[in-house]
């Protein structure tokens, strides 16, 4: 895609817990398509509840969301520059779509959403965004069983012991495997009990 064509502000969004292959397909095909890549972190904010149909979706569950904001900021940043992608091409921010009134304080009304559709949720996503006025543009209509991976299967394989590096970018496995993230997974310790400061 030639410069001309990109859009000057796009945003990619998503949980990352943890940060897998599937995911990077996703944010560098979002890089391809802008200038400049916002890159929305859901569910920042742990203490924040949900409304009750998400809840339902199993997605705001501690056992579901066992990275931090920031652990998940640093292995994003980690993974993309890795990947080639300057770092000043991209921003990272929080991105609260369980609360989408909410969205426009983070994110400019002339950024271009990109979303990706694999399920209900997927669906779900370009609603809230396009309802809210946001140009949205779906980069691929999938089912489950075209997924390259999913952030359950590589939790679920750490937790077991089994192998799991090969889903995830290089950088990730390094982040995950330095700061202990692996053993809290195999621990199944919510990551506010994980500071032994605390």
């Amino acid at each position: 895609m030639d410069m001309e064509q990109r859009d000057t502000l796009g945003v990619v969004m998503g949980r990352f817990q943890g940060l897998h292959l599937g995911h990077m397909e996703y944010l560098l095909a979002g890089a391809q398509r802008c200038e400049h890549l916002l890159v929305g972190v859901t569910h920042f904010d742990p203490w924040e509840h949900a409304p009750e149909e998400l809840r339902d979706l199993g997605r705001m569950n501690t056992s579901a969301n066992p990275f931090t904001y920031y652990e998940r900021l640093a292995m994003l940043r980690d993974a993309l520059t890795e990947a080639g992608l300057p770092r000043e091409r991209f921003d990272i921010v929080p991105f609260p779509i369980e609360h989408p009134e909410r969205i426009p304080e983070f994110i400019p009304r002339e950024a271009v959403c990109y979303v990706t559709i694999y399920d209900q949720w997927g669906y779900h996503k370009r609603q809230v965004l396009t309802d809210l006025g946001f140009p949205t543009r779906v980069l691929w209509v999938r089912d489950d069983s075209q997924r390259l991976t999913s952030g359950t299967e590589v939790r679920r394989l750490i937790a077991e012991g089994k192998p799991w590096s090969h889903l995830v970018p290089p950088a990730v496995s390094r982040y995950l495997l330095e700061h202990g993230l692996t053993q809290r997974l195999a621990a199944g310790i919510p990551p506010e009990d994980s500071n032994p400061s605390r």
